[in-house]
């Protein structure tokens, strides 16, 4: 991408405008994270619930040690392990970021994407940015530039850095002392954190806490969510799902081991990566097609990638 098209980008940032901007996870909804006032535009065009903080990306660990106020060794060991990358640590906060971007709570969710687009980005800009996933909230996650432009059509700048290459959010750890505990699976594991340091297996958390705050990001029960109905299978409901399908029903289907010559079948890879890189993707697609329902597969393949796919199924298939 020119110096142009980022310079530009971020002459809107410093007028409180928003810009959305690619990352190696899923496409971002940027703003200034130290402009209360640009930060409140991102929640009222998401429609995303106050009590649900934000990410905040840096570009490099120094914007980072800005931003909180004890920096542990274990997050100094994790962030030279996995930044950039898709890891975002959640630490105690200093007065430097807004209330309205830690949803008032005492954290900070902080990280560095590994994306040369958005590395530039936050480079020149020369501070952090707010940049939650670029839909409306609660929606499909935008993995492409042109998922972003059906989300918010011209209300948002969009820096096209082609599709995403992970395709999933970010794995979100507390770190607190020499622990860390996983809020969110991605595709950092938990194995390879263990690498790093101690750590608590991830448990769904999906309340808020005293103070009326989500603990972090990514802690909603529903979440990453198709417009049309969408409900989860597994492969001993594979006939069934066949047999409403050549009774024509309207149905989309997302699986790697469904064969039908009816309906409408979008056919995921069968390796962890590439399902989570297509993932929302196929779902856009999916959604786009008219159906009456979407019918995924459940993928019941092991690994902790493969957890993360499911955590991110069921939420999209909740309620």
């Amino acid at each position: 991408m020119d110096a142009l098209a980022i310079e530009q980008a971020v002459s809107m940032l410093r007028r409180a405008e928003l810009v959305a901007f690619p990352t190696e996870t899923v496409y971002g909804l940027g703003a200034d994270a130290t402009n209360a006032h640009a930060v409140a535009r991102v929640f009222e065009l998401k429609g995303r619930p106050s009590n649900n903080p934000l990410i905040v990306h840096v570009a490099d660990i120094d914007q980072a040690l800005a931003l909180v106020s004890r920096w542990p060794a274990t997050a100094e060991k994790l962030a030279r392990r996995f930044w950039p990358g898709p890891l975002t640590l959640v630490l105690p906060r200093n007065d430097v970021i807004p209330d309205i971007v830690c949803a008032g709570g005492p954290t900070v969710a902080v990280r560095c994407p590994d994306h040369p687009v958005a590395l530039e980005l936050l480079r020149v800009f020369g501070s952090p940015l707010v940049g939650p996933s670029a839909n409306k909230s609660g929606s499909v996650s935008s993995t492409t530039a042109e998922h972003v432009r059906t989300s918010f059509g011209d209300r948002v700048h969009v820096l096209d850095g082609g599709p995403c290459l992970r395709g999933i959010e970010s794995t979100v750890v507390r770190v607190e002392g020499a622990h860390a505990t996983i809020l969110r699976p991605g595709v950092v594991t938990h194995e390879q954190i263990a690498e790093v340091t101690d750590v608590d297996t991830y448990e769904p958390v999906y309340a808020p806490d005293a103070a009326g705050a989500m603990p972090s990001p990514g802690m909603l029960r529903r979440h990453y969510a198709p417009a049309t109905p969408t409900r989860l299978f597994d492969r001993t409901q594979r006939r069934a799902v066949l047999d409403r399908v050549e009774t024509g029903e309207n149905l989309i289907i997302l699986s790697h081991g469904i064969d039908t010559e009816h309906g409408a079948l979008i056919r995921m890879p069968r390796d962890a990566e590439s399902y989570a890189r297509e993932l929302y993707a196929a779902m856009h697609r999916a959604d786009d097609a008219g159906a009456d329902a979407i019918l995924i597969e459940l993928p019941d393949a092991e690994g902790q990638v493969w957890s993360a796919i499911r955590d991110r199924l069921r939420r999209a298939a909740a309620g």
